[in-house]
């Protein structure tokens, strides 16, 4: 594994899988083995979980992590080739991202997307530039249309939850006061072919997302009716891809709620976090015995354990 921009760079899946679940029982294991390297994390945008459980992964396993926020420690990057830089921007990702690679065995990104261009945005231009200069493998932190960890983590925790059965999965779109990008969901559909499981996607009319990423899903457009059945419910806003970034519906019924949960065979709730209460999901289904929002942000420090413990393997075999 070169680098870790999205699913399609595991090579042994199922090994990354055994991998994170032995981090997860001993997550000193490999005190040692990254003693000597050195991971950047730079932030384009805010982080809680994943700023956190990525530097705890990689300090269990002895590298040494620098942090920069971008735009607020350093200078402001220019991303366009040729561009003249007479204007507020002071280097160019060019030299950021060769500097930085120069310093660093590997670098995390985290770069939003602005939802003004989905064009722009799903092209990952940060990312792919820095994966382009830095000459070190690439972490995805979360991109404009991936966030390939939070995918991992709620992999693993699937597998600890999951029924005799093959499961039901129902992916439900809920309410949000601000535009949110497809990034989590998008990563989520896209690692379901790994789970065994029924694919439903529900979300009110308009908020199709990119065909790409749907093609293992159900979609069903009534959400009382995709719940019925379902072993697990994950939730999450997104806003329009067609109409891109736009917030084309605040239907509050599309909350969750517990009468919703008893449509389902007793099933499990899931989110990424943050989450709004009562606007997302109401206080008596994240204060439940059958929420697993908490679970899924703790399996965020194994799975990328593993992905760092990979990308580690890997720059020792090659060198």
């Amino acid at each position: 594994m070169q680098h870790f921009i999205s699913v399609h760079d595991l090579e042994q899946p199922l090994a990354m899988l055994y991998q994170a679940q032995k981090f997860k029982k001993d997550p000193l294991m490999a005190r040692q083995f990254g003693q000597g390297k050195t991971l950047g994390l730079l932030f384009f945008n805010s982080s809680l979980r994943t700023r956190l459980s990525v530097q705890k992964a990689a300090l269990n396993l002895g590298l040494s992590v620098m942090i920069i926020n971008v735009n607020q420690d350093s200078w402001n990057l220019e991303l366009e080739d040729g561009s003249i830089m007479n204007m507020d921007r002071a280097e160019h990702i060019k030299e950021a991202a060769a500097v930085i690679g120069s310093y660093c065995d590997f670098v995390g990104v985290r770069a939003f997307a602005k939802l003004e261009n989905r064009a722009f945005d799903y092209q990952e231009v940060i990312l792919q530039k820095f994966k382009q200069y830095a000459g070190v493998p690439i972490l995805n932190l979360e991109s404009s249309s991936l966030h390939p960890l939070q995918s991992f983590a709620d992999w693993l925790t699937l597998e600890e939850h999951r029924p005799k059965h093959r499961p039901k999965i129902v992916v439900t779109w809920a309410p949000h006061p601000k535009a949110l990008p497809q990034a989590v969901v998008n990563s989520f559909l896209e690692w379901t072919p790994l789970m065994n499981a029924e694919i439903v996607l529900t979300h009110p009319k308009g908020y199709e997302l990119a065909p790409k990423f749907v093609q293992n899903c159900t979609i069903e457009y009534n959400q009382e009716k995709a719940f019925e059945g379902a072993d697990f419910i994950y939730a999450k806003n997104w806003s329009s891809f067609k109409h891109y970034g736009q917030v084309l519906n605040q239907d509050a019924s599309w909350r969750i709620t517990t009468k919703k949960m008893q449509l389902t065979n007793q099933a499990k709730f899931m989110h990424c976090l943050p989450i709004r209460r009562n606007v997302i999901a109401e206080d008596a289904v994240l204060d439940s015995s059958y929420a697993l929002h908490l679970q899924q942000a703790t399996n965020r420090c194994p799975t990328a354990q593993a992905v760092l413990f990979q990308l580690l393997s890997n720059l020792k075999n090659n060198h």
